[in-house]
C-alpha cells in the first residue's frame, strides 16, 4: 500500500515518556463512574497525542472506515476509529470505546480478517472486559496518592504515570473466559456483517506466525495470551467446520 503521507514508516508504538519518581498504589481505591470517564478520555488523549495518529486522507484511514461503516455503537457505547502508522502488529480497545488500529496490522490481515480482529476487540468493549483492565491498571500502576475515595473529581496524571498505565495495560491479560468470549463475539460479529467467520481462524494463524518477531515480541496484548493461539484456532475453526462453512480458498486480497 502506498503512503502519502510524512510520518516515519519505522515509527513504534510509544507505551511511555518517562517513568522516573512514579509511586504506585498498593491498595485498592473506590472510584466512581465519572472518574474512570475522565481517566480513560486522558488516557486515549495522551496515547493520541503520543502516537502517529494518520489523517481522514490516508488510505489506511479510508481502508478502516470502509470496512466499520455503520458501525457506531456497541451496549450504548459510542465506538470511534484510529489508525496509528506504527510497525507493531497490534490493535487495541480502550473502556470509551475508542479502537486503535495499527497499520502493520492492516498489512497483514485481508479485510475480513481485519474485520475479525475488530469484531474481537469491540467484544472487550462490549463485555467490559477493556473496563476492569483499565481500573486494574490505574489502580495498580498509574494512580495518584491522595485521591479521595468521596471525590467526585480525578487528579490528573502526570506523564511518567500515563507512561506506565499504558504499560500495564499492554502486558494485561484477559481471563481465558474472556478471551474466548471475544473470540465467539468476533466469529459472530463477521457473520452478523455477512463474512466468513473462517476469517477468524485465519486470522489467529497469520499472528501465530509472527510469534518471536521483533514487532510483535513487545507489543503483545492483541491475541498472545492465553488460552494460547492453538486453542483458539483449533475452537475457531471447528465452529466455522461444524456450521458447514466453507473455508476461503485465498485470504491475501484487502
Amino acid at each position: 500500500m502506498c503512503l502519502a503521507c510524512a510520518m516515519p514508516a519505522n515509527a513504534q508504538f510509544n507505551l511511555k515518556k518517562a517513568t522516573g519518581g512514579l509511586k504506585k498504589v498498593a491498595q485498592a481505591a473506590t472510584l466512581t463512574d465519572e472518574q474512570m470517564v475522565a481517566y480513560v478520555k486522558e488516557y486515549i488523549e495522551w496515547m493520541d497525542a503520543n502516537n502517529p495518529v494518520l489523517p481522514d486522507d490516508d488510505p489506511y484511514v479510508i481502508r478502516l472506515k470502509g470496512l466499520t461503516e455503520g458501525i457506531t455503537e456497541v451496549e450504548g457505547m459510542p465506538l470511534n476509529f484510529k489508525v496509528y502508522h506504527v510497525i507493531d502488529v497490534n490493535a487495541f480497545a480502550c473502556a470509551d470505546g475508542s479502537i486503535r488500529v495499527f497499520s502493520s496490522l492492516m498489512d497483514i490481515m485481508s479485510d475480513e480478517e481485519l474485520l475479525g480482529v475488530i469484531g474481537h476487540e469491540i467484544g472487550h468493549v462490549a463485555h467490559k472486559d477493556s473496563k476492569k483492565a483499565f481500573k486494574t491498571a490505574l489502580l495498580t500502576s498509574a494512580l495518584k496518592d491522595g485521591i479521595a475515595s468521596t471525590s467526585n473529581k480525578a487528579a490528573a496524571l502526570t506523564d511518567s504515570q500515563l507512561g506506565s498505565l499504558s504499560e500495564a495495560l499492554v502486558s494485561a491479560k484477559h481471563s481465558q473466559k474472556a478471551e474466548r468470549a471475544a473470540d465467539d463475539y468476533g466469529y459472530e460479529f463477521l457473520k452478523n456483517a455477512g463474512k466468513n467467520p473462517w476469517s477468524m481462524a485465519l486470522s489467529f494463524q497469520k499472528l501465530k506466525s509472527l510469534q518471536g518477531d521483533a514487532k510483535t515480541s513487545k507489543i503483545n496484548q492483541l491475541f498472545s495470551s492465553h488460552p494460547d493461539l492453538d486453542e483458539r484456532i483449533g475452537r475457531m475453526e471447528s465452529r466455522a467446520t461444524k456450521e458447514g462453512i466453507e473455508k476461503p480458498t485465498s485470504t491475501t486480497e484487502k
